[in-house]
């Protein structure tokens, strides 16, 4: 699974994420071309190096005519409704301007669709939000984790008058998230979007191991003498524990005298309860006769109700039982796109740290009788699109 890791040693800012991702991967004209996307005219964008405490970084600045200050959550949700971003990434960036509409709201006592977004509802927090979860999804990052956040000191200037650093609504944003006061003499280093983008993104602190592929710097705007005011993002393959061994049970009886359709019905059953494998197996019996071996494989957990879902469900008298170790790779569910459409694949992490992915035979067949194409050609580009995410 690839992840982001954010390291906020010096602070966490919307813009400072952006320019990170730029800095790891990011293509810069994706990043350019974002305001036209999202309908926001005449905007200009200015993607640099720039030195903070001998490091190089990345910076982004937005360069926006007069616009309305601030906006209320309302207009910032129709602008995300418009915009061609994935559903998900919509989805997350609605999650962060309400995160920031319902703390100022619960600092101030209001409602959220009350509160009017002064800063954050600007087009530079704007574009950094939507930068940011859209970006993540561009690098195929699919977790998100976040270490102590450097808080800054002293006090700040805000649109309700000076505030302590950090601003309240910034601190509710944090609750939950390990923090530490500091560096002395910085101001303020968290801003309610960094706070935000936190807050609806994090995992938790980073793993204990992970396998770093990438690792990048975005600059923040204060330039302090002897350190670096700078976000380090890490893109890292989360470290792939080996295949492991699992004690489970197996239930086996032999079945001659019930229908196919029926017993298929009971094994569909005992998966929905709990069972990790159910096969049907043609066998002979006793004078001859044609029957059906039923196997599970069960946690020791859920073998008692499953077998007593055979003998409740099938006509066995009888029902074997056997200790027996499995040998399982890690595996998890992807989401893929193929003509448009979601397609669910199962993604497994071999010994060596490969992926294979296989996507799911449901969804090929819907995707077809949805496009009206063969079956064959779905299952063709389907399987082409799980290549390409498995070499990720």
């Amino acid at each position: 699974m690839r992840i982001a890791i954010l390291d906020p040693f010096s602070g966490i800012a919307g813009d400072m994420i952006l320019a990170a991702l730029i800095d790891v991967g990011l293509d810069p004209d994706w990043v350019r071309a974002l305001p036209s996307v999202l309908g926001l005219r005449d905007i200009g964008v200015d993607i640099r190096e720039v030195i903070r405490g001998e490091i190089v970084c990345r910076k982004v600045d937005f360069d926006i005519p007069p616009q309305p200050h601030g906006r209320h959550i309302k207009e910032i949700r129709e602008l995300l409704a418009a915009t061609p971003a994935p559903p998900r990434v919509r989805e997350l960036a609605d999650s962060t301007f309400t995160a920031i509409a319902s703390a100022e709201g619960e600092i101030h006592g209001m409602s959220p669709d009350e509160v009017h977004l002064h800063e954050v509802g600007a087009v530079d927090a704007i574009l950094d939000v939507i930068g940011v979860v859209w970006g993540l999804d561009q690098l195929a990052v699919e977790r998100v984790y976040c270490g102590p956040i450097a808080l800054g000191d002293g006090s700040v200037k805000a649109a309700h008058g000076t505030l302590p650093v950090p601003a309240p609504a910034t601190l509710k944003l944090l609750e939950g998230q390990p923090v530490r006061p500091g560096p002395e003499g910085s101001g303020e280093l968290v801003t309610p979007t960094g706070a935000a983008l936190v807050r609806v993104l994090s995992s938790g602190p980073p793993p204990a191991e992970y396998v770093p592929v990438r690792s990048g710097f975005g600059a923040g705007t204060k330039d302090f003498r002897g350190r670096a005011n700078a976000l380090r993002v890490v893109i890292a393959n989360e470290a792939s524990p080996d295949a492991t061994v699992e004690e489970l049970l197996e239930l086996v009886c032999d079945i001659d005298d019930m229908a196919p359709e029926y017993l298929a019905a009971v094994a569909d059953r005992i998966r929905e309860n709990g069972a990790l494998d159910v096969t049907l197996t043609p066998v002979t019996m006793k004078r001859g006769r044609p029957g059906t071996r039923v196997e599970i494989l069960s946690r020791p957990a859920e073998a008692a109700v499953l077998e007593g879902l055979l003998f409740a469900e099938t006509t066995t008298i009888g029902v074997r039982q056997r200790s027996v170790s499995r040998r399982a790779l890690p595996r998890e569910m992807v989401r893929l796109t193929v003509l448009g459409h979601e397609i669910a694949a199962k993604l497994v992490t071999l010994p060596n740290g490969r992926h294979r992915a296989k996507p799911e035979f449901a969804d090929v067949q819907r995707v077809a009788l949805a496009t009206g194409r063969p079956l064959q050609d779905i299952s063709r580009m389907a399987a082409a699109e799980a290549e390409r995410y498995s070499n990720e």
